[in-house]
């Protein structure tokens, strides 16, 4: 049991609801690329042919003689004070003598992937030392030899990494790859226009929402929601004809007007204009919307279950600060930073520990099972399968060709 250093998270819980309720809608992490305006066209000509695995050397690690860090990740991800400051962050550099410099660079993974993806083939430096992509954007990574191997000794708080997010398909063991933050996909609903709730996919098709449907632009949420709910195994050997089932299923309600909406994180102004009634929606949002906005809405995961996605920490081969990234990593592990974090920005935490450091100063975000769920919370989630390059880009075409037509 870790004693908590109860200032800094009661003011890092202080500083999110305050923040949450005086802001309109941020830019969430699962949310920049539908507030910018960045389409579906840009993310099918971002998406990437099958390549070769390529042989790259890990560049040399100058961390002994250059205490510097530059890190990449996504909008509204960092615990934030009133000055635009980053508490645990900079708990950091005071800790470790590390200056880092924070870009909140990621604006969707297909995008950044295409800023970088030629440095990375040729394992130059693109910029930054560590990056937070989201897991099949990493599975990518690792199947091209683009990230150097993490040294588990200068990552100690590992121990304390969740046996949930511990041996991925594409990395068993973690040894490319760390989780920063998660999240769940699921359902969402207006509680005063959908007063008995609902309980699995099929009840977005009611005919009384017709219209009144939201669904994500993200594939494996929205696709992974419907094989769920058609029975499909989506962390298992399913294949192009489960895909094709859950296609005809989602063409089927686009196309009769059932779904009026697809969108990214965009999707959260249909629900408070009451656009939509209803949606396919990400846990942390409606956390946040419901601070916002009134406690208007209930989020739950389907009957038939919901997805699980993490951004990941990864560091690139050209990256020449290893040893400074892994010392961060190791930091944000540390179960009271980790309830820090977690108290802005409402995302899963893959910490063991974070929930009982955060139960001594707030006992009720303690017990969100969407920022702290438990085994059996977790049993109900799954991981969209990887994909392979082929399916990656077949798969990511149909999809493409519904969100073009709606």
């Amino acid at each position: 049991m870790h004693t908590p250093r109860d200032p800094q998270i009661l003011q890092a819980i202080k500083h999110s609801q305050a923040l949450q309720r005086a802001r309109a809608l941020q830019l969430t992490r699962r949310g920049f690329l539908g507030a910018t305006g960045v389409g579906a066209t840009a993310l099918a000509l971002a998406a990437c042919a099958p390549g070769e695995k390529k042989e790259l050397t890990p560049a040399k690690d100058v961390s002994a003689t250059e205490k510097t860090l530059t890190w990449d990740n996504w909008p509204a991800y960092m615990d934030e004070d009133d000055a635009g400051d980053y508490p645990t962050l900079m708990g950091f550099e005071d800790q470790s003598g590390i200056t880092v410099t924070y870009n909140v660079a990621v604006d969707d993974n297909n995008s950044y992937y295409a800023k970088v993806k030629d440095q990375l083939a040729l394992g130059q430096a693109i910029g930054a030392d560590t990056v937070c992509l989201t897991d099949w954007m990493v599975a990518r990574l690792v199947r091209n030899g683009y990230l150097q191997e993490l040294d588990h000794a200068n990552i100690p708080n590992i121990a304390n990494l969740s046996e949930s997010f511990a041996n991925p398909d594409f990395d068993k063991g973690r040894n490319l790859s760390l989780p920063w933050q998660g999240g769940f996909a699921g359902i969402c609903w207006n509680k005063e226009k959908v007063p008995n709730g609902l309980k699995s996919v099929d009840d977005l098709w009611a005919a009384d929402l017709k219209g009144r449907v939201g669904v994500l632009s993200e594939m494996r949420d929205t696709m992974g929601l419907i094989m769920l709910n058609q029975g499909t195994d989506i962390t298992g050997e399913w294949g192009d004809d489960e895909f094709a089932n859950a296609m005809d299923a989602f063409t089927e309600q686009v196309e009769n007007g059932q779904i009026r909406n697809i969108k990214g994180n965009a999707y959260l102004n249909d629900l408070q204009s009451e656009d939509t009634y209803a949606a396919i929606c990400w846990s942390g949002d409606i956390t946040s919307l419901n601070a916002q906005a009134g406690d208007k809405w209930e989020f739950a995961i389907p009957d038939a279950g919901g997805t699980l996605w993490n951004d990941t920490f990864v560091v690139p081969m050209g990256a020449t600060h290893k040893a400074n990234a892994e010392a961060v990593m190791n930091y944000y592990y540390e179960p009271e930073v980790a309830a820090e974090l977690a108290a802005w920005v409402n995302y899963v935490t893959p910490v063991n520990g974070a929930k009982e450091a955060m139960d001594a100063i707030d006992p009720e975000l303690a017990a969100n099972q969407l920022i702290f769920p438990d085994e059996d919370t977790l049993s109900t989630v799954h991981v969209f399968r990887t994909l392979t390059p082929q399916e990656e880009n077949d798969y990511q075409a149909q999809f493409q060709k519904v969100l073009l037509g709606s």
